[in-house]
C-alpha cells in the first residue's frame, strides 16, 4: 500500500476538503495535527510513509531529513514555490516533488484587514470591551495617508490596487522593481530609503531568499516615522527580528501586524506575544477555505498522477 501524511493540519479540516476516499484501496492518507520539530521524530514518525505533504514552509524538508527516508518517493507543497524543501537533494535521492494551485487574493485580503486593525486599533478595542471598557483608543483614517509596498508581484500588486481604492498614495520598491512596472500598476516608484521614510504603512511582498533575508535593517527601519507601521504577511526573516524589536519597545514606529515570524510555530515566551503595539496572527495570510480545498485537492490529484505514472506540477524532473 502506498501511504502518505499530510503534515501540520493544524484545524483538523485536512481530510475533509478532499475526496481522499477515491484513492482507496490503493493508499492510505493519514493527517497530523500536530508540528515536530525535533528532526529524530520527523524521522521516526515519516519513515513509514511514501509521501509527505507540506503545507508552506510549516516543516522544513532539508537534505539531512531526506537522506534519512528511504521510503520517500513523492512530495508534495502547498504551492509552487517552498524554499523548505531541498530540490536538489530530493532530486538527487529519486524523490519526485509536485506542487499544487494557490489563491493569490487570501494575503492581500488579510494585509488590508491587518492595515485597518492597525489604523483604527480593531483588535485593542475589541479586547477592551471584553474587558468591560468602552473606547479606550484614537484611530486615524488611511485615505490620504502613503502605502509603502516592498515588492510588486502578484500580491503586492493585488494589495496596492486595494490600498489604491482605499484613497492611499501608494508608493513602491524592490530590488529588481522598475519605474515601467510600478506606472502599470498605478503606483508610484521610488528608492529604498524613500520607501522606507515616506510609508505611513509599509507591508512587505516580496519572496524569502538568499537576496532577501534581512532586507529590512535596523538601518531601514530607522528611516521610518514614529506613527508609521509595518505589515509583514510574507516571511519573518525578511525583517531583521531583533532589531524589529527593539525598534517597537522604544516606540521609534508606531506598530506592527506580523502575520510570519522566524520561528513557526512561535515560542511561548517571545516578546511579539507581550507588546501591545504589535498585532500578531499565526501565519494564517493563505488560510482560507476556498485556498486549502485547492491546495489539498491538487495534492489528491499529484498523488493519483504520481501513481498512474503521469507527474502533474512537478517542481523537479527525476532522470
Amino acid at each position: 500500500m502506498f501511504r502518505a501524511a499530510l503534515l501540520d493540519d493544524y484545524q483538523h479540516v485536512a481530510m475533509s476538503l478532499a475526496d481522499w476516499g477515491s484513492l482507496a484501496p490503493e493508499v492510505e492518507v493519514t493527517a497530523f495535527h500536530d508540528h515536530i520539530d525535533d528532526p529524530d521524530d520527523l524521522v521516526v514518525r515519516l519513515q513509514p510513509f511514501d509521501c509527505v505533504m507540506l503545507v508552506r514552509e510549516r516543516t522544513k524538508f532539508p537534505r539531512t531529513l531526506i537522506e534519512r527516508l528511504p521510503n520517500l518517493k513523492l512530495i508534495v507543497s502547498a504551492a509552487m514555490w517552498n524554499v523548505a524543501i531541498d530540490i536538489d537533494a530530493a532530486t538527487a535521492h529519486g524523490v519526485q516533488v509536485c506542487g499544487t494551485g494557490d489563491l493569490s487574493n487570501a494575503t492581500p485580503e488579510l494585509t488590508i484587514g491587518l492595515m485597518l486593525s492597525l489604523a483604527r486599533n480593531i483588535h485593542g478595542e475589541s479586547r477592551a470591551v471584553r474587558e468591560g471598557h468602552w473606547q479606550v483608543s484614537l484611530g486615524i483614517a488611511v485615505r490620504g495617508r502613503t502605502l509603502g509596498i516592498l515588492g510588486l508581484g502578484d500580491i503586492g500588486t493585488q494589495v496596492a490596487g486595494l490600498g489604491r481604492a482605499l484613497g492611499m498614495d501608494v508608493i513602491a520598491w524592490s530590488q529588481n522593481l522598475t519605474p515601467a512596472r510600478c506606472a502599470a500598476a498605478g503606483v508610484t516608484y521610488v528608492g529604498k530609503d524613500e520607501l522606507m521614510a515616506r510609508a505611513d504603512f509599509l507591508t512587505i511582498h516580496v519572496k524569502l531568499s538568499d537576496r532577501t533575508t534581512g532586507l529590512i535593517k535596523a538601518a531601514d527601519l530607522a528611516r521610518m516615522k514614529p506613527v508609521s507601521y509595518l505589515i509583514n504577511t510574507s516571511r519573518g526573516p525578511i525583517v531583521d527580528e531583533s532589531a524589529l524589536i527593539a525598534a517597537l519597545r522604544e516606540n521609534r514606529i508606531a506598530g506592527a501586524a506580523l502575520d510570519v515570524f522566524d520561528r513557526e510555530p512561535m515560542l511561548a515566551d517571545h516578546p511579539f506575544r507581550k507588546m501591545d503595539n504589535v498585532l500578531v496572527t499565526p501565519h494564517v495570510g493563505y488560510v482560507t477555505a476556498e485556498n486549502y480545498r485547492q491546495i489539498y485537492g491538487d495534492t489528491l490529484e499529484d498523488i493519483r498522477g504520481f501513481l498512474d505514472g503521469e507527474v502533474i506540477r512537478a517542481m523537479n524532473t527525476l532522470n
